[in-house]
C-alpha cells in the first residue's frame, strides 16, 4: 500500500471516529427515530392546540362574550386572526423542514431549500403584520408602491445582491462546501447568505501553499453577477491538474529524470488517477474540446528556461483539497531519488561547486 493510501485510509477511519464520537454526544443524533417523531406530532399538536384556543378567543370576541371596547372590538379581532394565521405559518414551515426537507440526502439542496423556506416564511409573515395594521388593502399598495420606489434608489446594493443570491441558488456557479476563486479572494464556501457569500480563506498574502489562512471572506452576492467564478469543486469532475516542476541542466539524463518522476507520481496517485482520467475523457467527449492530449498516467515534459537551464514538468491530476499535500510528498520523493543519482541529474546549485 503507497503513502498516499495509508493517508487515505487513516482520513476514512477518522471520518468514522468523528462520526461515532458525534453520534455519542450531539443530543439530535442521540434522539432514535421513533423518538424524534413522537416529539415532532407534539409539535404539530401544540400549533394545533394554539390555533384551537385561538379561534375561540375569535368567536368569543364575535359573540360579544369578552367584553371589550366597540372601539377596540375591530383591531381584537384582526390581532386574533393574524396570531392565527402566524400559526398556520409557523406550523407548515416546520412541517416542510421536517417531512420533506431533512429526508434530502444532498447537504447542499437542504441548505438552499432551508434558505428558501426562511424567506417564504418571513414574506408571509410580514404579509400578515401589514394586513393587521392596514385594513385598507388599496392605499396599502399604493403606499408600499411609493415606498418601494424610493427604497429601489437608495437600497440599489443590496438589491443587487439579492438578486445575484437568487442567480446563485438556481444557476450554481457554486454552492456550501465549493472551493471557488472570484475576484482576489480564494476560498472554501461555508455560508451563502441573502446579501453576502462567506469564504474560509486558503493560501493568501501570508502563506505560499494552500493551508487555510485563518481568515474569513465576506463579499456581496452581486460579486458574481460581474466577475468571473473559478469554481475547483465542480460537481461532475471535483480535480484538477497540477505541476511540479524541476530545472536541470542540459547535460543530465532526460530519460532517466523522466522515468523517476513518472514511476514516483505513478506510485503515489495510483489508480484513482486513472478513473479521474476516464472521467474526465468522458465529459470531453460531449464537448468540442480536442480530448487527444489528455493522458491516464502522470506525464513529464520538458521545457528550455530563460536562465538557460531545463524545466522538468510532470503534470498529474489531484483533489484540490489535497494538492498541496500531494505536492509536498512528490517533491520530497522526487528529491530523494534523483539526488541519490548526481552523475545523472544535474541541479542549479550542484553545477555551481
Amino acid at each position: 500500500m503507497t503513502e498516499h493510501e495509508q493517508a487515505e485510509v487513516e482520513r476514512i477511519e477518522e471520518q468514522s471516529d468523528v462520526r461515532r464520537a458525534l453520534d455519542q454526544t450531539s443530543p439530535a443524533r442521540q434522539t432514535p427515530k421513533a423518538a424524534a417523531q413522537r416529539s415532532d406530532k407534539m409539535w404539530l399538536a401544540s400549533y394545533a392546540l394554539v390555533l384551537v384556543l385561538l379561534g375561540g378567543i375569535r368567536y368569543l370576541l364575535k359573540i360579544g362574550i369578552i367584553p371589550i371596547a366597540s372601539n377596540y372590538l375591530g383591531a381584537a379581532q384582526r390581532l386574533t386572526v393574524g396570531a392565527m394565521l402566524f400559526v398556520v405559518v409557523f406550523a407548515s414551515a416546520r412541517t416542510i423542514s421536517v417531512y420533506w426537507i431533512t429526508p434530502i440526502e444532498s447537504t447542499v439542496s437542504r441548505y438552499n431549500l432551508r434558505r428558501i423556506l426562511r424567506l417564504v416564511m418571513g414574506l408571509l409573515l410580514a404579509l400578515i403584520v401589514v394586513s393587521i395594521i392596514f385594513v385598507n388593502w388599496y392605499t396599502t399598495v399604493v403606499s408600499l408602491g411609493l415606498i418601494s420606489l424610493i427604497l429601489s434608489f437608495s437600497l440599489q446594493t443590496p438589491i443587487t445582491s439579492f438578486i445575484g443570491w437568487i442567480y446563485i441558488l438556481f444557476r450554481e456557479p457554486y454552492r456550501v462546501g465549493d472551493r471557488i476563486k472570484i475576484g482576489d479572494s480564494t476560498g472554501d464556501v461555508i455560508d451563502v447568505g441573502y446579501l453576502d457569500t462567506t469564504l474560509w480563506e486558503f493560501g493568501g498574502e501570508y502563506l505560499s501553499t494552500d493551508h487555510p489562512s485563518g481568515r474569513i471572506i465576506k463579499f456581496p452576492n452581486s460579486e458574481v453577477l460581474h466577475s468571473p467564478v473559478y469554481n475547483y469543486s465542480w460537481p461532475l469532475f471535483p480535480y484538477i491538474w497540477n505541476e511540479i516542476k524541476f530545472q536541470i541542466a542540459y547535460q543530465s539524463d532526460l530519460e532517466f529524470v523522466a522515468q523517476t518522476m513518472k514511476e514516483i507520481a505513478e506510485e503515489e496517485l495510483g489508480e484513482p488517477m486513472m478513473e479521474r482520467v476516464k472521467v474526465y475523457r468522458d465529459l470531453l467527449a460531449k464537448t468540442p474540446v480536442d480530448e487527444l492530449t489528455v493522458q491516464e498516467r502522470p506525464q513529464v515534459m520538458f521545457r528550455v528556461h530563460e536562465n538557460t537551464w531545463l524545466e522538468a514538468i510532470v503534470r498529474y491530476l489531484v483533489s484540490p483539497k489535497e494538492a498541496g499535500r500531494v505536492k509536498t510528498a512528490l517533491i520530497r520523493k522526487m528529491l530523494a531519488k534523483l539526488n541519490a543519482a548526481p552523475d545523472r541529474v544535474l541541479f542549479p546549485k550542484g553545477n555551481s561547486r
